[in-house]
């Protein structure tokens, strides 16, 4: 079963992945889709909030993240997923997202932390879900005194699609065990 998608005139059919025995989702992945990565850090920089500064979650949103920075000049953050030897000074807050089965750390150090302070920053996502991702990185950022200017994805999953506090370019359904939009 699959979905198909369009963004900016892009089209893609997405492999529906069970979640649960009568919840799917339709998997969505930029990793190694340079066209789709450009198109949509384009789009997305047409609609972005005044800033000063990028930030993302490790994993997914680090190829939407680098190409809206490479379109826009903008600098970006990486919050990572584990504690690196080079990070001075790291803190954390923890994460649970709908597609990972166990809670999840993310941490920035204090250089990161430094360059956030007083700073206005947009939160970058490919897809917001259960907005646990975006949690976690509002979490660093306010805690690094920056300032959240916006919130971005790719797109909106399920409920997601009906929060006012998020940009995004396309909705995402939910989907049955049959393959049917809920």
């Amino acid at each position: 079963m699959t979905y198909k998608l369009k963004i900016a005139q892009v089209e893609r059919a997405l492999p529906l992945c069970k979640v649960s025995d009568d919840l799917y989702i339709a998997a969505f992945v930029i990793f190694g889709d340079v066209e789709i990565t450009k198109v949509c850090a384009s789009e997305l920089l047409k609609v972005i909030p005044d800033c000063d500064l990028l930030i993302t979650a490790e994993s997914k949103g680090i190829p939407l993240v680098y190409e809206m920075s490479r379109q826009s000049g903008l600098p970006y953050l990486i919050a990572r997923k584990s504690a690196k030897l080079y990070m001075r000074e790291a803190f954390s807050v923890e994460v649970r997202s709908i597609t990972t089965a166990s809670r999840q750390t993310l941490f920035i150090d204090k250089n990161d932390s430094e360059a956030m302070k007083g700073k206005r920053i947009v939160l970058i996502d490919d897809v917001i879900s259960t907005g646990e991702s975006l949690r976690a990185l509002e979490k660093l950022v306010l805690m690094s005194e920056g300032i959240i200017a916006g919130k971005m994805a790719i797109l909106a999953e399920g409920d997601a699609c009906i929060r006012e506090d998020i940009q995004y370019l396309e909705k995402l359904p939910l989907f049955d065990a049959e393959g049917q939009a809920l």
